[in-house]
């Protein structure tokens, strides 16, 4: 899980995204001390912390990965103010290496295929559109709870019916120097081992 801290250009807050929404307009607000609780449809999308340099021990800027020892410190300052939310955060890496075992065809689209994914702890559904997906490659998995290069983050979704958990991600979706223009998900060799982290 991946937070964010940009000084120069928001100021001293440290910003802890949960879940998106498409409904701008239920979102609220409530500050408690240095937090503030952004909430919509009674569901937290995610907190904002001021001062946050003053409160928490932030060494790095731009997408930060939360660490146990971030999270740690965070919990404390959320104690302080006898905020009671949880934050039971899940922080297993986001990014993967998968192992394509099955491609079908989706049974809804032509051009959609549905694959079963090896990502070393447990093997996922993903719905694929990208023309060179096969079986039998290893490749880069976002999984449910990545914040992509663009600012995406990955969600359970369904895909003309089908559920899919996870991206099988392309070098441009990867945001990787020199991606190539053509349309395709990024193919690795095998010097790579399934379940391996892959560091965006």
């Amino acid at each position: 899980m991946d937070v964010f801290y940009n000084p120069n250009g928001i100021g001293d807050v440290l910003i802890i995204p949960i879940k998106s929404t498409d409904n701008r307009y239920d979102i609220r607000y409530e500050t408690i001390g240095p937090v503030t609780r952004i909430v919509a449809n009674e569901e937290i999308l995610g907190y904002n912390i001021s001062d946050a340099s003053k409160h928490l021990e932030l060494n790095d800027t731009g997408k930060i990965q939360l660490t146990e020892t971030l999270l740690s410190a965070i919990k404390d300052l959320f104690q302080q103010h006898d905020i009671s939310d949880s934050l039971d955060f899940d922080l297993s890496p986001k990014f993967v290496v998968g192992y394509v075992l099955e491609k079908s065809q989706h049974e809804n689209a032509d051009k959609l295929s549905v694959c079963k994914v090896d990502v070393g702890n447990e093997v996922l559904q993903i719905v694929c559109g990208a023309p060179n997906v096969d079986q039998g490659q290893k490749v880069v998995v976002a999984k449910v709870g990545a914040t992509m290069p663009s600012g995406l983050r990955i969600q359970p979704t369904q895909l003309r019916g089908v559920p899919s958990n996870g991206m099988i991600c392309s070098q441009k979706e990867l945001g990787m120097p020199n991606a190539p223009e053509e349309k395709g998900i990024y193919v690795l060799d095998d010097s790579y081992t399934v379940g391996q982290v892959f560091p965006v």
